[in-house]
């Protein structure tokens, strides 16, 4: 498995951040902190997203580091064929275009061919569009998944947790900030900063 390039985690032992960095040093010190703290549980996540990360902290730092997954490398391109080389079929293998199967009503498939460049170019130019133009509401929207998703890990058992997550998917930072203000600081504050707020 592997990481992408620039991966930052953020680890709390129970409700009070730890360690926050480069995936490698949030590991260290995760396993620097449980080595010293036994009986205090430890959650790591990804500190965008907020998925949870599973470290298995058994045996020295180096061990432990040694398992985590390694940094993805970067996408080579793809080589020109050598002479004699048996060319490739339709596509475009260097800009990374990939074949999949797309099911359109008869209709659609009418109106794709006769657009300039056909079916292919036409779908690209559409999805193209609809990222620009969905590109802040979906930002928005994973903001507010990942919030929600730290939030039930960590505080889903707090005071005001259902009104603070009706405030989050509302887009209502004022009656978020209110509604977790007596939570725990690092939790809010890292709460507040995936929800797009500030404390």
């Amino acid at each position: 498995m592997n990481l992408p390039a620039a991966t930052t985690w953020i680890a709390f032992a129970e409700q009070c951040c730890v360690a926050r960095g480069e995936a490698r040093d949030v590991a260290a010190a995760v396993k620097a902190f449980v080595d010293g703290h036994p009986q205090v549980p430890v959650a790591v996540f990804d500190a965008v997203s907020s998925q949870p990360v599973e470290l298995d902290l058994r045996g020295s730092v180096a061990a432990v580091l040694k398992r985590l997954p390694t940094p993805a490398p970067a996408a080579p391109s793809a080589p020109d064929p050598s002479p004699g080389e048996t060319p490739r079929g339709p596509g475009r293998p260097k800009l990374g275009v990939v074949a999949r199967e797309v099911t359109l009503l008869p209709r659609h498939w009418d109106w794709l061919a006769s657009q300039p460049g056909g079916a292919s170019v036409a779908l690209r130019k559409l999805v193209e569009s609809a990222q620009r133009a969905r590109a802040a509401s979906d930002r928005q929207r994973e903001a507010a998944e990942s919030a929600y998703r730290f939030m039930h890990a960590l505080a889903g058992n707090a005071a005001g947790f259902e009104e603070a997550s009706r405030a989050l998917f509302a887009g209502d930072l004022v009656r978020l900030q209110a509604q977790v203000a007596a939570w725990p600081r690092d939790v809010r504050m890292h709460l507040l900063e995936l929800a797009g707020g500030s404390t």
